[in-house]
C-alpha cells in the first residue's frame, strides 16, 4: 500500500506520495521575482526558508475560480518546493492493483508529470511525479533566484 496526499485543483484530484510531503500551509504572502517561468508564482518564506511556489493550475492549464488555496511543501531532490492547490482533501492508500499507468493522452497533461492514476471507488486521482514537474533548466533557474533572494536578505538583515 502506498499513501498519497490528495488535493484538488479545479475539478481534478491529484495525489503526491506522502513520503515527499514536508508540510501543508495556509496561503502565504507570495514574493514575486523577475524572469521566473510563468507557472512559478514566486517564493514564500517559511521559517527562514525561501521556497519557490509552483502553481499547478498554471502548469497544467486548469481553470479554477478559487482565490484562496493551500500550499503543499514537498521535497524535490534536496530542495523544497511549494505546490499551490485549491484545497487539500485527504490521505489515501492505494494497493498496487488500484494504480494504473496513465494513458498516453490524458486531459492535456503531459504523461511525464505522472506516475500513474489511482482508482478508488468511482474516483480517479492523478498521481504526480514530483521529480519531473520541473525540467533541469527550470530547477537551475529556481536555485539561482532563491540564492539572489537570500543574498539580498543577508545584506539588509530583512527577511522576505
Amino acid at each position: 500500500m502506498e499513501k498519497f496526499a490528495v488535493f484538488r485543483i479545479g475539478n481534478e484530484d491529484f495525489g503526491v506520495s506522502i513520503n515527499r510531503v514536508v508540510e501543508i500551509l495556509k496561503s502565504q504572502k507570495i514574493h514575486s521575482l523577475p524572469e521566473l517561468p510563468d507557472f512559478i508564482s514566486g517564493v514564500i518564506n517559511v521559517r527562514g526558508d525561501v521556497i519557490p511556489l509552483l502553481d499547478l493550475r498554471l502548469r497544467f492549464g486548469i481553470q479554477s475560480s478559487s482565490k484562496k488555496g493551500r500550499i503543499i511543501v514537498v521535497r524535490l531532490e534536496k530542495e523544497k518546493i511549494g505546490l499551490f492547490a485549491d484545497e487539500i482533501d485527504e490521505i489515501i492508500s492505494f494497493a498496487p492493483e488500484e494504480m494504473i499507468a496513465p494513458p498516453s493522452i490524458f486531459k492535456g497533461l503531459k504523461t511525464e508529470y505522472l506516475t500513474g492514476l489511482g482508482k478508488k471507488e468511482d474516483r480517479i486521482i492523478i498521481l504526480l511525479d514530483i521529480d519531473r514537474l520541473l525540467t533541469s533548466e527550470e530547477k537551475i533557474i529556481l536555485k539561482e533566484s532563491a540564492g539572489l533572494i537570500e543574498e539580498k536578505d543577508a545584506g539588509t538583515g530583512k527577511t522576505t
